[in-house]
């Protein structure tokens, strides 16, 4: 049986932390955490738990996901966020794949937890994402702060049954405070690319977001908080295009 090594990075986790580590605990080999200088309990509670802690100043998602890969004892890692944890189902999946890697890449679905609910539909679920992969053959990429697991061509990957449970926002005022930094690494790091937008962006792509997640992807299913996220989504839409355009037109 190949070992396994679960990375997590984090930053004032205390809230999640815990629960994070206590769902992987039967399935790692390892439990290795890259934290960004906490000022809270989550060191102290990540340690007692079991867990190896590592730090380093913030550098950005991508690159401190590639770090802590880097950092893992083995080559098969799971990747998770803090505030993410496995339900048993997918726990369960995982202790059988170990059993024998017949892939070297694993695709799981993510749940979001939203206000206390979780979102079965819209824009955010099934969110399937790469999380359990060879780091020989696999290593973060994408764009700040929407990163993703880029594999070798011809990789194979398998979907696992269960869920990522994903312990999003508590209120609706965090979702917004979030909404105004994430849009603000976007449009840095796509002006960083030489991205440009325009007023038909600015304007229609929220639009076409909102009725993506509650109409296409049947939001309205979730009841009022399927109708938040859909406007929530359309927000951030907005302000990284807005901003986006703002930097290429401060630039001229």
């Amino acid at each position: 049986m190949e070992k396994l090594s679960v990375v997590i990075i984090c930053f004032n986790e205390e809230k999640n932390i815990g629960r994070c580590i206590d769902s992987v605990k039967d399935v790692a080999d390892e439990i290795l955490i890259l934290d960004s200088y906490s000022t809270d309990q989550t060191v102290a509670i990540a340690e007692s738990k079991g867990a190896t802690v590592k730090q380093e100043v913030f550098k950005g998602f991508i690159e401190k996901k590639n770090k802590v890969v880097e950092l893992a004892s083995y080559d098969y890692v799971l990747s998770l966020d803090a505030d993410e944890a496995l339900d048993p189902l997918l726990a369960d999946s995982i202790r059988q794949v170990k059993k024998n890697y017949t892939n070297r890449a694993y695709r799981m679905n993510r749940c979001s937890n939203y206000c206390g609910k979780f979102i079965r539909h819209g824009s955010w679920y099934p969110d399937s994402k790469i999380r359990l992969f060879d780091r020989r053959i696999g290593r973060w990429g994408g764009t700040n702060p929407h990163d993703k697991v880029l594999l070798q061509e011809n990789t194979g990957v398998e979907h696992l049954k269960g869920d990522i449970l994903h312990y999003s926002y508590h209120t609706i005022s965090e979702h917004v405070i979030q909404n105004d930094k994430l849009s603000s690494l976007a449009a840095t790091a796509q002006y960083g690319e030489g991205k440009e937008t325009n007023m038909i962006n600015i304007f229609g792509r929220p639009f076409w977001a909102f009725f993506v997640s509650y109409v296409i992807r049947a939001g309205f299913l979730d009841g009022l908080y399927g109708f938040v996220i859909a406007i929530q989504i359309a927000h951030m839409t907005f302000l990284k295009h807005i901003k986006l355009y703002l930097l290429n037109k401060s630039a001229k």
